[in-house]
């Protein structure tokens, strides 16, 4: 299949030359089982000005730090912070520069069960031949035993408590047992072998964490980016990625990336830049949402309008993400509208076409 075609590539397709770029450049220690050396993971993810490696994960880069180290111990890497906040990005590229593979995925769910941690059977293959390695079919977990590699663990906390138990005695013993195979139903961890599990914040309570599972990792609270240099050039990095050639089309103004980085700074710490205190709506004001935010702003422009990223078209896009399930939400928009934006869209072009095009929504 073309790369052109598919709509996500994972971490280690999309950054092959730079993975192969770091690789090349690697002379220092090496974990084992670890494809590359720590220093060069963390060269992947944080960036590199001489070797041209762009950074990729913005904000507390001791962070970064400390989740390597995790990940050459015998703890897991519990990532937890507000939806949004890139833990599912960082997963992807420590395991992609880690293992050389980030696609060994658990998506908890209501309804993941202890077949998706360990193991089930073809059913037609167990009737013909019985229990053997041939009608086995590994979980991720288990081909991450296997072959000394991260398993990722997304929303570890929508899965029921006693599923997630299941993980205690993996992650102690680094060992599955399979009974129906007997005397050869065992496996074993090899080196390399590790887990980075995340949670948000706000699904606490779903399924609490028991405490023995817990003290089987180390957490790291993911937070969101308080800089707003930061969450400027990351979603404009990002908003880059996602359309691709269709960038270079597209006419991107810094004022509307500066005006949409300012209204999610501002509703997500409930202060305006001049001190003004306002309420912060329920609906999550992460970067992910802002680079989805510019994402479709920017298809609107190049399909729908004059091939440019608009203020009006940000202030558009930007009711699918407020106005979620609480009607309140559209009351502290109206007086974010009414009392910050329509004083700067007197003042500035990009806030008058925002102000202009998102007054009467919040109605």
């Amino acid at each position: 299949m073309n790369p052109q075609d598919i709509i996500k590539l994972s971490a280690e397709q999309r950054f092959t030359e730079e993975l192969a770029i770091i690789s090349e450049h690697d002379h220092a220690p090496k974990p084992q089982g670890w494809l590359r050396s720590p220093r060069a993971v963390r060269q992947f993810i944080l960036g590199d000005e001489k070797l041209a490696i762009s950074r990729k994960f913005y904000g507390d880069d001791a962070l970064v730090d400390r989740a390597i180290v995790t990940l050459m111990g015998k703890q897991g890497l519990m990532l937890v912070g507000e939806p949004g906040t890139a833990k599912s990005m960082l997963s992807e590229l420590l395991a992609a520069a880690i293992s050389g593979d980030s696609g060994l995925t658990i998506q908890g769910t209501a309804g993941t069960t202890e077949d998706h941690l360990k193991y089930s059977w073809n059913y037609a293959l167990l009737l013909a031949e019985g229990p053997n390695e041939k009608s086995l079919v590994a979980s991720p977990v288990y081909q991450a035993m296997q072959l000394g590699k991260i398993i990722r663990f997304e929303e570890i906390t929508r899965c029921p408590p006693e599923i997630q138990d299941v993980l205690v005695s993996l992650m102690s013993e680094k060992t599955m047992m399979i009974p129906e195979l007997g005397d050869q139903g065992r496996v074993y961890a090899k080196a390399g072998f590790n887990i980075i599990a995340t949670a948000n914040l706000r699904d606490r309570g779903v399924h609490e964490m028991s405490s023995a599972l817990k003290r089987r990792f180390n957490f790291e609270t993911v937070r969101p980016i308080a800089d707003p240099v930061f969450e400027r050039e990351l979603v404009l990095t990002q908003l880059k990625l996602e359309l691709g050639d269709l960038s270079q089309q597209i006419q991107m103004s810094e004022s509307v990336v500066d005006l949409l980085v300012t209204v999610f700074q501002e509703l997500r710490q409930g202060t305006t830049k001049d001190g003004t205190s306002i309420k912060t709506p329920d609906a999550v004001m992460s970067t992910a949402e802002a680079v989805n935010i510019a994402y479709a702003a920017a298809l609107e422009g190049y399909y729908l309008g004059d091939q440019s990223l608009s203020g009006a078209a940000i202030a558009r896009q930007l009711i699918g993400v407020v106005l979620k399930d609480n009607a309140d939400d559209a009351k502290r928009m109206r007086f974010y509208m009414d009392n910050v934006a329509r004083e700067r869209a007197k003042q500035d072009v990009t806030w008058k076409a925002f102000f202009d095009a998102g007054k009467t929504f919040w109605q």
